[in-house]
């Protein structure tokens, strides 16, 4: 029993800090279900991410109270220091669920709660690359970083469904998510940039090609899915309004450099396993392999109602099966794992 305690401390007290993209991955699948029309399906992944997402969130309480050097350790770190952005994006992909479901109430709540963790977590995370002294290459840069991208454009995609709930301030809430959706695209800018040039420019080994790097195409596809959603809203600014032609063009150029991506990063797969011989093992990361493949389902159909333009649904109708295949798998992993330690979160060196 002692030994057994002793591991729960261990696992808590390392607990990998992205871990809430398990409630990501679970929701935006279950969102996919939902607009695809297979109620049955999403009801069980929400139910999922309703536990799911209060659990994660003790943990860390926990974990933060209990072990604060580790979380602050964590948090100094360039490799790490993004994923906390899983919280932002998790809280966001939750409140919507809600909001679908017409619990607006606790949806506007998790929004706020999000908005604020973002606005913490930006200015630290890159004060973190500002002033640390001991990274000074360019391989510190990885596929995780472009969860920050994704928490950004989760606020869009909540936000602007809710801005009626703010009243007297509505068109106040639609220029943020609008400000939002742009900040998002510009740190996408300059983020995958640094990526293309660490992965085509610098050695990378099959260890460090992780499933993070699918964050790259998930970042992407929620821009496509943000810029959907300002499509599909009507506020009442005709500033806003004149911005349609640009968010139109921006909107379909995500959706294919997201779509461009996905043939890549299979071909990165199949010479990680397959080539290199990596082992093929459960790790908290592959709940972010999960949620692009998911929230590209969403972003194909939300685009195809957007443009107008149905022949594009198919690419929904397909990847949805593919992100709950990929969802079975990995939850399949994260129960087979709870066989060889206890039931607690851990990680793998990113």
């Amino acid at each position: 029993m002692d030994a057994a305690w002793r591991a729960v401390r261990e696992g808590l007290r390392g607990m990998y800090p992205g871990y809430f993209a398990l409630v990501m991955a679970t929701g935006i699948v279950s969102n996919a279900f939902y607009y695809l029309s297979h109620d049955r399906i999403s009801d069980i992944l929400f139910g999922v991410t309703l536990v799911a997402f209060p659990v994660l969130l003790a943990l860390f309480v926990v974990r933060v109270l209990a072990w604060p050097r580790a979380v602050w350790h964590d948090l100094l770190d360039p490799r790490l220091v993004f994923t906390f952005f899983t919280l932002v994006a998790a809280s966001d992909v939750l409140g919507l669920q809600l909001h679908l479901r017409g619990h607006d109430h606790g949806a506007l709540v998790l929004w706020l709660g999000a908005l604020s963790a973002w606005v913490a977590l930006g200015y630290f995370s890159f004060a973190v690359l500002t002033f640390d002294e001991g990274q000074t290459g360019a391989d510190v840069v990885h596929g995780g970083w472009l969860i920050a991208i994704v928490g950004t454009e989760s606020l869009v995609l909540l936000g602007a469904p809710l801005a009626g709930e703010f009243g007297s301030l509505e068109d106040t809430i639609f220029v943020a998510v609008y400000a939002l959706w742009g900040v998002g695209i510009v740190f996408y800018g300059i983020f995958v940039t640094l990526f293309a040039y660490r992965i085509f420019f610098l050695p990378v080994d099959a260890a460090e090609m992780n499933p993070l790097f699918w964050v790259v195409m998930g970042a992407a596809a929620i821009a496509t899915n943000a810029g959907s959603t300002l499509i599909l809203t009507e506020p009442d600014l005709p500033f806003l309004l004149a911005m349609r032609p640009f968010v139109n063009g921006t909107t379909l150029i995500l959706w294919a450099w997201a779509t461009w991506w996905i043939p890549l990063l299979v071909i990165f797969g199949v010479w990680r396993h397959a080539v290199r011989r990596y082992p093929l093992t459960y790790a908290p990361m592959y709940w972010s392999l999960v949620f692009p493949l998911g929230m590209y389902a969403v972003a194909t159909y939300r685009l195809s109602l957007a443009s107008d333009f149905q022949p594009i649904e198919i690419f929904s109708q397909v990847m949805v099966w593919v992100a709950l295949i990929a969802w079975l798998a990995t939850m399949g992993g994260l129960l087979l794992s709870f066989r060889a330690r206890p039931p607690v979160p851990g990680t793998e060196p990113v």
